[in-house]
């Protein structure tokens, strides 16, 4: 007797997810959103590889070193998926820096992969969007990162967003591994952060000042500075605040700090930057000046649906082209050159002898807006029916006026 052979389920990795169209073209929308905020300010994108050195993301990262994907290439190579986008794009602008423009202002919306625990608004494979300012040590560069990071927020439709803003420089004389733990203040709490400190092996005394320490800490003059550019860049004070207790936990984190949040959400810090001096000199002994921000993609648009920001979207397709029968299939295809050529999303039944109401059935549940049907009576008079699908309501007109009325 023969046995059943059994059905392997092969299932996305923890923290990896797909994306069917109605998912996607929200992502797509959110993408576009951005990407039109950071071109109306002048950055230019870049792009860099997946795959990178493990070399270059070792001691530049923090505790957090513990999350790359690392491995051997197959010749034999130390390698890591790309963890955040800061690094490469410093080792790019070192190696290209006498052929850019400088100030060199540059945006990228990639992958990142990290290893961590999955959670909502977390993943192991997830999108970033960056923007930095290299070249200028002036505050006006951290301000218009800033502000940049604001406007995408007031771009998107929030009411309420705000810049939370700090200075590392006043973080000096605490000691990274307390800094590590301090950052997580909001998520965990006082009483947790100290005890993560003595964990670490930091007597609970000094834990204590450290924490009373950052708690008090006042704004520095750069940070003051910073405010006033901001609100010359318009935004009042009610969009940024300083925040002594926002820490970033990037080792290579050097001056102002901030992050955003919208109170409303839920959902913590939205988008985080700070300024990082020091890490094109530690990729290629090259000293230039740099500051900017990643968006945390994911929470962005959770917050942005949760706010009812985001249009529904279902399909690209705004018509279909049904097929009456074969012998109309010339038409037909008339019908569905001139929606294309008039640069109208539309798609024509693959089909040719699906029955009407199945093209029809197809194009409903897709939601597409509206189905032309040209069928033998219409022929002889030059005409279509169009057929909103959401109305259900249809009407004959000529041919010559199908695009107007579609527009």
């Amino acid at each position: 007797m023969g046995s059943k052979a059994k059905t392997k389920k092969i299932q996305t990795l923890k923290g990896f997810r797909d994306f069917l169209p109605e998912e996607a073209l929200q992502r797509k929308w959110l993408r576009d959103k951005i990407e039109e905020v950071f071109a109306r300010w002048g950055y230019d994108p870049i792009e860099t590889p997946t795959l990178e050195s493990l070399e270059l993301f070792e001691g530049q990262i923090g505790e957090d070193e513990k999350l790359f994907y690392q491995f051997e290439d197959p010749g034999g190579r130390k390698v890591a998926l790309r963890y955040d986008q800061t690094v490469p794009a410093a080792r790019v602008v070192s190696d290209n820096w006498q052929e850019l423009p400088t100030p060199f202002k540059r945006y990228q919306i990639q992958m990142a992969y990290r290893a961590e625990k999955p959670q909502k608004g977390r993943y192991r494979e997830f999108l970033q969007a960056d923007a930095d300012i290299y070249g200028v040590e002036s505050p006006y560069a951290d301000a218009e990162t800033i502000a940049l990071s604001l406007d995408i927020y007031r771009e998107l439709g929030f009411k309420r967003y705000k810049a939370l803003v700090n200075d590392r420089g006043l973080l000096k004389d605490i000691p990274y591994k307390a800094l590590s733990s301090l950052d997580k203040l909001y998520k965990i709490g006082e009483k947790k952060v100290l005890t993560e400190m003595q964990e670490k092996g930091i007597k609970k005394a000094d834990a204590e000042k450290y924490l009373n320490n950052m708690k008090g800490l006042k704004p520095s003059k750069m940070i003051e500075e910073i405010f006033e550019y901001l609100k010359k860049l318009g935004f009042s004070e009610e969009y940024f605040e300083f925040t002594p207790t926002i820490v970033r936990s990037f080792s290579y984190s050097t001056g102002p700090i901030w992050e955003i949040v919208v109170p409303e959400s839920g959902l913590g810090s939205l988008l985080g930057g700070e300024r990082y001096d020091k890490l094109t000199k530690d990729i290629s002994g090259k000293s230039i000046s740099a500051t900017g921000f990643a968006i945390g993609f994911d929470r962005t648009l959770d917050a942005a649906v949760k706010e009812g920001l985001v249009p529904k979207f279902t399909t690209n397709s705004k018509v279909l082209v049904t097929i009456f029968s074969e012998k109309q299939l010339d038409l037909s295809f008339k019908v569905f050159n001139m929606l294309r050529q008039a640069k109208i999303n539309c798609e024509i039944y693959p089909d040719p002898k699906a029955k009407l109401q199945k093209q029809l059935k197809y194009a409903d549940k897709k939601n597409i807006p509206y189905a032309v049907i040209v069928g033998p009576d219409e022929i002889l008079k030059d005409e279509v029916v169009l057929k909103d699908l959401n109305s259900k309501k249809q009407e004959n007109i000529p041919l010559q006026s199908l695009l107007a009325r579609i527009k």
